[in-house]
């Protein structure tokens, strides 16, 4: 099967988004790690109607929970990727992995930092 480019701007884009979406379904569906900050990132929303944050809160929290979310992605998307090109386990490759790991750990920091920030005077 051949790929075919399609050219004309509002049906690519149409399907770029189609293949986005997709791709958001099978990591919210089939990737325990989303599948949890997916559930985190519910339910710290419905905490912030609750305790009615701002406008600017709300921006801030629904920044962090799709940087987290994204990383996550692509973490995940490395972790296939890697897995495609060498299934067995090879000291480069575990490096590799523990890299885009990183990149979650500093997205999911940056996020408890807001979280942090946003909610403890609230509590206070």
């Amino acid at each position: 099967m051949e790929f075919q480019k399609d050219n004309s701007f509002f049906s690519g884009r149409l399907k770029s988004v189609s293949f986005a979406a997709k791709g958001a379904i099978k990591l919210i569906t089939t990737e325990h790690s989303i599948m949890v900050q997916f559930f985190i990132g519910i339910l710290i929303s419905i905490v912030g109607f609750f305790m009615h944050i701002s406008t600017t809160e709300w921006l801030f929290q629904t920044f962090a929970i799709g940087l987290v979310m994204s990383i996550e992605g692509l973490n995940t998307a490395v972790e296939k990727i890697a897995d495609f090109i060498h299934p067995n386990y090879h000291e480069k490759i575990g490096f590799i992995k523990d890299i885009a790991a990183g990149a979650v750990f500093f997205a999911a920091l940056t996020a408890i930092a807001i979280g942090l920030i946003i909610y403890v005077p609230k509590f206070l």
